[in-house]
């Protein structure tokens, strides 16, 4: 993460993102509160907006606000545990086949089992972290109308940069509110910018709403956004928006009951239209310098980490250091230790073609068993050795204590993209020999030439080659649901159901409770089914 620097923002501009709706619950007469800037003051210049829309990016990587730990933003919880990508990949990997974890941390190994409960604090502190996302995005865009410009005396220049800060914002708070979606089918509160700063309780939305306005706000900011791979990375551009408009699409039928996998093709046929291209080397996508070793020609949309400057336990630094144990050595990863927490699956490790020389089957088997008879026990399942924090040329990540991770976490790519437009053919019947093309341009880069081609699209095959391409980058939950192997009978794994070869689990598994803490916080939200 290099060319849009995302700053460590002090108490104050936290204070200041909030400030209009709870300035009268300050005693001004405070000496602790009496410094801090009013709205105006922290918005009052152009520089003042780029700090505040950093802080909207910063939310997907950061804690708080002194680094790695001392000021959370999510109270009641370990603050490592509350980062953005390290709770969407607790709920979106360690629910399925590709990933367990040994760890005794409170009730993490029920995700494995699908046996959790809405008191459990892991997606509490999930739902907390997008709710804020959600918030600090709605109170930029009240702080940016041409009303607030214009009463700043910011000038013709300035208002331009900021219109496209706006779209940006649009874009990162769609995206929370497609996790919520996805997560605990969107039965949130649909809070916007144009509803009421002072205290209230918002009713709870249907899924089908939250899925509109998501749609809606996507086509609307497109045109605002930047034109694709023009934008200063990692912030989103118009690619990044037509790769959400074609996950909302292709998972439609599961969210709202309507088949939408023909209106994939278009958001689809534009990103790869649009220049990106495979990176050549696999390993490289998940390495400390993904950001210039040429990975970043194949990147959609990135969640930028610094060893240095976004200093957190969670994102890429969880997933270098989780997966470290038994006889791993550490220096190979750019870390000075490991956490010996994640493993796989054997159901996941059969995924792989046996005899083929699959690139990305990173397993790691010295002195590891393949099938797990304790979770708890390091050594039962296979390590992955995916992400590391060392460059191409091997050099170990900018913070010399081998701490915190310079990988950035590749939320869209070009590869992914193929995939799912491979998978819109198989479905619709539509655009099959393209399908074909694309999802063997996948299998070439992962086998070094064309000798493992296939010669027709399958849907169960496009979903073991996903499963292969894409694991442990937090895509693995929603491809099983979509599919219909996540919960029941139909396929089965390793500790699923809490067996140790697996048994079903019900559908309403499909989706998370809605935490007890917010049903306390707002009486008007009623309970997923089945919890």
């Amino acid at each position: 993460m290099k060319n849009f620097n995302i700053k460590l923002f002090t108490g104050l501009l936290l204070a200041s993102l909030s400030l209009t709706s709870c300035l009268n619950e300050l005693d001004q007469s405070d000496p602790a509160t009496a410094s801090l800037p009013t709205a105006d003051e922290l918005y009052s210049t152009p520089e003042g907006y780029t700090q505040a829309l950093a802080k909207l990016y910063a939310g997907f990587a950061t804690t708080g606000q002194t680094g790695p730990a001392g000021s959370p933003d999510i109270s009641g919880i370990d603050e490592g545990f509350s980062q953005y990508i390290r709770g969407l990949w607790y709920m979106q990997e360690l629910t399925t086949d590709e990933a367990v974890i040994g760890w005794n941390d409170q009730t993490i190994k029920d995700f494995h089992y699908q046996t959790w409960s809405a008191g459990d604090n892991f997606i509490s502190a999930t739902w907390s972290r997008l709710d804020y996302e959600i918030k600090n995005c709605n109170e930029f865009l009240r702080q940016s109308t041409d009303e607030k410009l214009a009463a700043r005396g910011l000038d013709a220049a300035a208002k331009e940069k900021i219109a496209l800060y706006r779209a940006e914002a649009r874009f990162l708070r769609a995206l929370s509110y497609w996790h919520f979606i996805d997560l605990f089918g969107g039965r949130v509160g649909l809070v916007t910018e144009n509803d009421p700063t002072d205290y209230f309780l918002p009713e709870q939305a249907t899924t089908r709403e939250v899925f509109d306005f998501v749609e809606k706000e996507l086509k609307e900011i497109e045109p605002l956004l930047k034109e694709p791979r023009t934008n200063d990375y990692p912030r989103a551009d118009r690619a990044a928006a037509w790769m959400l408009e074609a996950k909302l699409y292709m998972n439609a039928q599961v969210y709202i009951g309507t088949d939408r996998f023909n209106d994939a093709f278009t958001p689809l046929n534009n990103i790869i239209g649009a220049g990106y291209s495979l990176h050549t080397d696999y390993d490289e996508l998940f390495l400390a310098d993904n950001d210039r070793n040429g990975a970043q020609n194949e990147v959609i949309f990135a969640i930028a980490f610094d060893g240095l400057k976004t200093q957190t336990y969670g994102g890429t630094t969880f997933l270098v250091h989780a997966p470290i144990g038994g006889s791993m050595n550490p220096t190979d990863f750019g870390v000075a230790g490991g956490w010996g927490g994640v493993r796989t699956t054997a159901n996941f490790v059969d995924k792989f073609e046996a005899g083929a020389p699959d690139d990305r089957a990173n397993f790691y088997t010295n002195g590891q068993k393949r099938e797990i008879a304790d979770i708890s026990t390091f050594s039962d399942g296979y390590a992955i050795a995916k992400w590391k924090n060392v460059t191409a040329a091997g050099v170990q990540g900018s913070d010399a204590t081998g701490t915190f991770a310079d990988t950035d976490f590749p939320m869209f790519r070009l590869a992914d993209a193929y995939l799912m437009y491979a998978e819109c053919a198989a479905r619709t019947g539509a655009n099959t020999a393209q399908g074909l093309n694309y999802l063997n341009l996948v299998r070439e880069r992962a086998y070094g030439s064309n000798a493992f081609n296939v010669s027709s699209l399958n849907l169960n095959f496009i979903l073991d080659e996903r499963g292969r391409e894409l694991h442990w980058e937090g895509h693995r939950r929603t491809d099983l649901i979509r599919f219909g192997k996540f919960t029941g009978g139909s396929y089965v794994w390793e500790w699923k159901g809490n067996t140790k070869n697996g048994s079903p689990t019900p559908s309403f598994r499909k989706l998370f409770p809605i935490p007890l803490t917010a049903l306390a916080a707002n009486p008007l939200l009623q309970q997923n089914t089945g919890y």
